[in-house]
């Protein structure tokens, strides 16, 4: 009998084939006496030297695979295993209680879990899955065992309560059609390597997960966040069949590689790429991106257990802008706040963050961080064609301030005899007050990229993380989409341009309004690019 669930899609693409319920070495770990303590502080010891350099060679092959951005969180787990606080913990239980190696470690494993599991930051709760991940580690060595995903000869759709990022990197890709957990967040680092590794996958599904499942046929359908489970002959035979036309379009389209974004009329719109690391730049590059329209920096923030330096944060702009050869790399100064939180920013718990201290407020008001990020970046742009985008934008003031700014970093760095050019400044509109204010701030800046997803947002007084609030939101509002047009005019009639980066700027539905609008580009997620470049190639404007 079919059964269905759903969860959230971290990855498009529909996957069929038998399921394989993922295996861990969970036994139960056993309090044991010990007379020997000093011998079981030596077996812990051995066996966090071990795990480090088990975790050593996962961080080489990550970054292979996924990049060194999104490598960098098994060099996080190394430093948990240096922790003084995790280590004398296993320690103390051990000498005070007399007890065998593996049950400190697990209990000190299971503490340290729930309590950042307990805590009401998003990103400290997602921290808890790293010290299961750590302590599990550690026992795994102390038992002798390992663990798999099983031995399969056939790839299989791979079913989990949970991955933690260790066991996401080492899945054998070619042995995997998809994996569906029942745990997780869309912001975790599981979901993150799923995305850059390209693997369809669905997360926080509403199931439970038993040997019962273990060979049944399945169906992931990774756009609508679906697994059929034994699907009816007739799902199957549709799901093939979409399957088929995922594949033929994707062929399709990759014949629109090298070819312009031109009307049938003659209006040319540039297309360039949303990332976040490194490895998107390499997604960005294979779907034919004619530049990198945002560069979300705050993501070598986000993946990082303390302030990025600016000499790391230099490496990969560096990468970013010799990578694109001669074409526009627009980094976005960090968005940190709202829902994208790093502990060690310190933040105060605020009622309302969206609208709190974020983004550039964060930047005017910790200069300190601000500065080093535009040294990074002004360095970066000896190497390539790099523009600079600052976010939440309210005033005139606001960018006058930050220019003076950034303009004291570049002479800095002059005076010092390091390269750097005078890259072209630019603003997000995404506040209603740059909106409206957009014919002034036009006279301040070299072009405006339009924030849609923030600006649909204000304007409707609708919280977007808030699913009970879906049947409201609505980012094709007419308020969005006249203030999108006045915008543009704006920009224009002061002779700069003025593109989209928000996720309506892939809305296919939508691109030739745009193009009507006189938008001159479009930022979108690779995987866009060239079916937007196909519907492009097909308009008449006149």
């Amino acid at each position: 009998m079919m059964e269905i669930y759903h969860g959230k899609a971290v990855f498009g693409g529909i996957a069929i084939g038998r399921l394989s319920v993922y295996q861990r070495d969970d036994r139960q770990v056993k309090r044991k006496s010990v007379k020997d303590t000093a011998a079981e502080l030596d077996r812990f010891h051995n066996a966090r030297k071990i795990a480090d350099r088990q975790l050593k060679l996962l961080y080489e092959k990550a970054v292979r695979e996924v990049g060194e951005t999104n490598a960098a969180i098994f060099q996080v787990h190394q430093m948990m295993l240096e922790d003084d606080d995790f280590n004398e913990s296993v320690e103390n239980i051990i000498k005070t209680q007399k007890v065998n190696a593996e049950y400190a470690v697990a209990s000190t494993g299971d503490n340290y879990s729930q309590i950042f599991a307990a805590m009401e930051d998003d990103y400290m709760r997602e921290r808890a899955a790293d010290v299961r991940d750590v302590s599990g580690r550690i026992l795994a060595v102390l038992d002798g065992n390992g663990r798999t995903t099983g031995e399969n000869n056939e790839p299989v759709i791979l079913v989990a309560d949970d991955l933690a990022p260790s066991e996401t990197v080492q899945l054998e890709k070619d042995k995997i059609l998809a994996f569906v957990t029942v745990q997780g967040s869309l912001n975790s680092h599981t979901a993150i390597l799923a995305r850059t590794m390209g693997i369809p996958a669905l997360i926080g599904t509403k199931m439970s997960i038993g040997r019962d499942l273990e060979g049944k046929l399945a169906i992931v359908d990774g756009f609508a966040g679906s697994l059929y489970v034994e699907p009816e002959s007739d799902i199957l035979v549709e799901m093939e069949k979409r399957q088929r036309a995922d594949k033929e379009q994707k062929a399709l389209l990759q014949t629109l590689k090298g070819l312009n974004n031109v009307t049938r009329d003659g209006k040319h719109i540039e297309l360039y790429a949303n990332i976040g690391n490194l490895k998107d730049m390499a997604l960005a590059l294979q779907n034919d991106a004619g530049g990198i329209g945002l560069f979300r920096s705050e993501f070598i923030y986000l993946e990082s257990q303390n302030y990025p330096t600016e000499e790391e944060q230099f490496r990969i702009f560096k990468a970013a802008a010799e990578a694109m050869g001669g074409r526009r790399v627009i980094i976005r100064t960090l968005d940190i706040g709202a829902d994208k939180q790093c502990d060690y920013f310190h933040l105060e718990h605020e009622e309302n963050p969206a609208m709190g201290l974020r983004a550039i407020r964060i930047c005017l008001t910790r200069p300190d961080i601000f500065r080093t990020q535009l040294r990074a970046i002004y360095r970066a742009s000896a190497y390539g064609r790099v523009a600079i985008m600052y976010p939440m934008i309210i005033s005139v003031e606001e960018v006058r301030l930050i220019k003076a700014i950034a303009e004291e970093v570049r002479k800095e760095l002059i005076s010092k005899g390091i390269a750097c050019d005078n890259v072209e400044q630019g603003i997000m509109i995404e506040t209603p007050a740059a909106a409206v204010m957009s014919d002034e701030l036009a006279k301040e800046v070299d072009f405006f990229s339009i924030g849609t997803n923030d600006l649909t947002q204000y304007t409707l007084a609708i919280d977007r993380q808030n699913p009970k609030l879906d049947a409201f939101y609505d980012e094709k509002h007419p308020a969005v989409l006249r203030q999108i047009q006045k915008i543009i005019d704006n920009a224009h009639a002061a002779g700069i341009w003025a593109g989209i980066c928000g996720e309506l700027g892939a809305d296919t539905s939508l691109t030739e309004t745009f193009l009507a609008m006189g938008v001159d580009e479009l930022s979108v997620s690779p995987g866009h690019i060239l079916p937007i470049r196909k519907i492009i190639r097909e308009t008449d404007l006149s």
